[in-house]
């Protein structure tokens, strides 16, 4: 990959994925439900796989979505302690 997602995928993703709910991640995020949606499929497009399975009334995290998880909390995790400072 020559270029980064949007912070914005990225978070929306994050947020989803600990909730497993879009409707939640959007309520967290100040955001839309179809914005959430939009920024998730968007960032799968970018990486070319699927990150979670959907149900009509659930979530699940695909096998790419949990190997990406727990580097992407730690980079958040960090950016969120540098901005702190």
């Amino acid at each position: 990959m020559k270029t980064l997602p949007p912070l914005n995928y990225i978070r929306s993703f994050e947020a989803a994925a600990r909730h497993l709910s879009f409707t939640r991640a959007a309520e967290e995020l100040g955001l839309t439900q179809a914005a959430v949606s939009g920024h998730v499929r968007a960032l799968e497009t970018f990486i070319g796989r699927p990150l979670f399975y959907r149900t009509p009334r659930s979530l699940g995290l695909t096998e790419v979505a949990a190997s990406y998880l727990p580097t992407l909390r730690q980079a958040l995790g960090r950016s969120r302690r540098r901005r702190a400072r």
